[in-house]
């Protein structure tokens, strides 16, 4: 892993070495939107509302992610769509009163998912392939680098209480985004394959190149490894937006546990994440059959989350006893290497059996799909809270118990050591050809 970190050229050294700002602005404060919407007023399923229609949106940019980055090219799509993405929400989010100002901004947040297209292509286009697992494992690495400024959002949150301080670090998200934005843009240049799409794609119109997307579908079809991948990663999209949306809420509003503590549970996940990234990690995923790993992530996860849910809550008014934090200390140490594990598998699965040739546009249709399929989580998540805060958690279990099966029974292998064409199916090949 250090030697991947010291020795990474071009866009993905640019990419991984700026993600650590991601850390510093919007992982700082984005544990908090939930508490924030209801200490504003919201109910528990107008957040899970809010999380469907963002996923909505999502969805539509994901379907037009492909056109745009291979029209305004990887570097200057990640760049304009991140301003969209993250700076303007954040200025939303600062001011916000009630439900409208969230609505807009999940409205336009939803623009990350043409960022996240044109950035992947960024990241991995001009690598190695050997060296994708690491790479994702160095991206998680770096978005985890918030936990060592966690404790500044809990003095702030202490000492402002919860409305003016998350209002303030959104403002220094807006401010520290802006900068990472433009710093990526001035050290990164445009991919070799983005040059080539922006040659094959200029004076053609958006419409066709949508309608070109057909011939996409069937390669996407035809590929085993692709509708995996597909699957593997909207399983974890589901349970991350479950969980990025209601475990704070589960925490403070079930276990009764103090708003100023929060940051303090994505620190010691993030530490934990870190220390396993360099150290367990690695040796299950040196191997070029990534399906043991995938298994063990999943597995894991299931763990946290079950161990979540059997958590007593206090009697009322009463405050978190030891027992609870012994067990919530637990559910992050097995969510650190799970929800880790998952992440990175998802995404290298997918880089590993698209079709490189195609990757922008095959990945906004993956992206899109993904979205489709997991974009009714955050309503049912919503209306299974409101019922019982660990309800959406009992949810999660399940859908991880689906990837474990998924896994064990229709496991695609990958050429991860790029000896062949990462397609392994005869499907694939036959359309290549």
């Amino acid at each position: 892993m250090l030697h991947t970190l010291v020795t990474l050229e071009g866009n993905a050294k640019a990419s991984v070495w700026t993600e650590p700002m991601w850390g510093l602005s919007m992982a700082l404060v984005m544990p908090y939107l939930s508490v924030f919407m209801l200490a504003l007023g919201l109910r528990d399923e107008q957040i899970g509302l809010l999380a469907t229609i963002g996923m909505v949106s999502q969805m539509v940019f994901g379907l037009l992610s492909g056109v745009i980055t291979d029209k305004l090219g990887r570097r200057w799509t990640t760049a304009l769509f991140d301003v969209a993405a993250w700076v303007i929400p954040s200025l939303i989010w600062m001011v916000a009163q009630n439900f409208w100002f969230f609505l807009l901004a999940s409205l336009i947040n939803g623009t990350w998912q043409v960022t996240q297209n044109s950035w992947d292509c960024l990241l991995v286009e001009d690598a190695d392939r050997k060296q994708l697992t690491k790479i994702y494992s160095l991206v998680r690495v770096a978005a985890d680098c918030s936990a060592f400024f966690a404790p500044i959002a809990a003095v702030l949150v202490h000492s402002l209480g919860l409305e003016h301080a998350v209002r303030i670090l959104f403002a220094n998200a807006a401010v520290i985004m802006m900068a990472k934005i433009i710093i990526l843009f001035h050290w990164s240049t445009e991919t070799r394959t983005g040059r080539t799409r922006m040659e094959a794609t200029r004076g053609v119109p958006i419409w066709r190149s949508l309608a070109e997307y057909r011939g996409v579908f069937g390669i996407i079809l035809r590929s085993r490894g692709s509708l995996f991948a597909l699957a593997i990663m909207a399983l974890v999209a589901a349970v991350s937006l479950i969980n990025s949306t209601f475990w704070s809420v589960a925490v403070t509003g079930h276990l009764g546990v103090p708003d100023a503590l929060l940051p303090l549970f994505p620190m010691v996940r993030s530490v934990l994440s870190i220390v396993l990234f360099f150290t367990v990690i690695p040796k299950l995923t040196a191997a070029l059959d990534l399906k043991r790993p995938t298994l063990w992530g999943f597995g894991v996860f299931l763990v946290g989350q079950l161990l979540l849910v059997a958590i007593p809550a206090p009697g009322a008014g009463g405050s978190p006893s030891a027992l609870v934090y012994a067990m919530l200390a637990g559910t992050l140490i097995f969510d650190s290497f799970g929800a880790g594990m998952a992440f990175m598998l998802s995404e290298s699965l997918v880089a590993l059996h698209v079709d490189e040739a195609e990757r922008s546009r095959i990945m906004a249709i993956q992206r899109m799909a993904v979205m489709l399929v997991a974009a009714p989580f955050g309503w049912i998540g919503g209306w299974l809270s409101g019922m019982g805060r660990t309800y959406p958690f009992v949810l999660t279990s399940v859908l991880l118990v689906v990837g474990i099966v998924l896994a064990a029974l229709a496991w695609v292998p990958t050429h991860a050591d790029g000896s062949a064409h990462p397609h392994v199916d005869a499907g694939m090949e036959g359309a290549a050809s």
